[in-house]
């Protein structure tokens, strides 16, 4: 029981220890300045380099879920021209992109790209190696693009695709020395994911360039009654609308055409950078922006909160301190008026206790007392004539 334990341990090692150390050989590619570049990763072409084919450890499906991953050497994403795009595990994968003379002065680019087997947990790199040079036509001064709305971008990076594409542009443009310059997803340009619908695409741009000038079928689309019906979300009138259909729908309301034969004569075009500084550079912040005094946020964002507080300090300050006299005379008035009231009760219950004690009447015999409660002594109301005014209410007790 331990010896097959044992080979199967065995294997397991060789296998992972294969699959960290799996390399294929370099890959050198030649895109070129101004012209669509697509590099394919091959599924079966990294699938034959998974160390458990060549071990025999267990019998590999055909179709084997594989992930790609690919990032420059000691950096952890691409070159901002580089794009890379793969749905599925099951689907193919493509490098692609449209390097500019920027890229082709930075020289050569090394990507490495790794292979994750989804089934054993394999892996294989290999490192492309990108040798950018020049385009023999680099500077296309007439380019259009077009939207094509019923395509995603990997449907068009293959290159049966690309040409029948430009076989559709070269229909409408009655030229035959067109390139492809650019292919961009619609996701790349702020477009939405489609809602999961059969048949709903994400959309993708195609720039074409060339050195003949434009047809009058695509000066057409900047008609004036062709950009009042876009503006209208109605379809436009061309003789050429049906070239790409049914491969192709183009949005012909969202074509863009671009004359660069002629300079501008209202100075250069401001360009947007990327943002990242090239090695050895330092930031320069521009020296004409004009000087910005911060006297009047201050005062509005400090001094007059504060002059507003003092104000509603000083307001109760008057209200409790200045006030204090006037509420004291109140006070004071109210209380010698009760007071006087209350002198007033008394000198009229002294001058009633005097009025009855001087009074000759016998005293009511309800008023008299009849029962002692505490000796039980009964005395006679009736008993004796005498002046009942001195008689006590309560009689001494002894």
């Amino acid at each position: 029981m331990a010896a097959p334990r044992l080979v199967w341990i065995v294997s397991l090692a060789a296998v992972f220890l294969g699959g960290l150390l799996a390399a294929l050989p370099d890959l050198s590619v030649y895109p070129v300045t101004g012209e669509i570049f697509v590099h394919e990763l091959e599924r079966e072409h990294f699938q034959d380099a998974f160390p458990s084919i060549h071990n025999n450890v267990e019998e590999i499906p055909s179709d084997v879920p594989i992930t790609f991953h690919a990032h420059l050497l000691g950096y952890p994403d691409l070159p901002r021209w580089l794009r890379y795009i793969q749905r599925g595990p099951y689907e193919t994968a493509f490098l692609y992109g449209s390097p500019t003379a920027k890229e082709k002065k930075a020289g050569r680019q090394t990507i490495e790209v790794k292979a994750y087997n989804r089934h054993t947990y394999e892996t294989v790199k290999q490192r492309v190696i990108f040798n950018i040079g020049s385009s023999p036509d680099e500077q296309l001064p007439y380019q259009a693009e077009f939207f094509v709305r019923n395509r995603d971008v990997e449907e068009v990076l293959p290159g049966e695709a690309q040409q029948l594409f430009q076989q559709g542009v070269d229909s409408i443009w009655d030229q035959d020395d067109l390139r492809i310059i650019n292919i961009t997803s619609a996701l790349d340009r702020g477009g939405r994911v489609p809602l999961p619908i059969e048949g709903r695409k994400e959309g993708v741009y195609i720039k074409v360039g060339s050195i003949y000038p434009f047809s009058d079928c695509l000066m057409a689309t900047k008609s004036l009654d062709n950009e009042a019906r876009c503006k209208m979300e109605q379809q436009i009138v061309l003789a050429c609308h049906d070239r790409f259909y049914p491969v192709f729908i183009i949005d012909w309301c969202n074509i863009t055409l671009m004359d660069l034969s002629s300079p501008s004569t209202t100075g250069p075009a401001l360009t947007l950078g990327d943002g990242v500084l090239e090695d050895g550079s330092e930031f320069e912040p521009p020296t004409d922006a004009p000087e910005k005094t911060f006297l009047y946020d201050y005062l509005l964002t400090i001094l007059l909160p504060l002059l507003v507080a003092l104000l509603l300090c000083l307001f109760l300050s008057y209200i409790m301190c200045c006030r204090r006299e006037g509420l004291d005379k109140r006070d004071m008035a109210t209380s010698d008026i009760q007071m006087v009231h209350h002198n007033t009760i008394h000198g009229n219950t002294e001058e009633l206790r005097h009025m009855a004690s001087s009074r000759e009447v016998p005293q009511p015999l309800s008023t008299l007392p009849m029962f002692n409660v505490r000796t039980g002594e009964s005395i006679n109301p009736m008993h004796g004539r005498y002046d009942s005014a001195h008689v006590p209410l309560i009689l001494d007790q002894k």
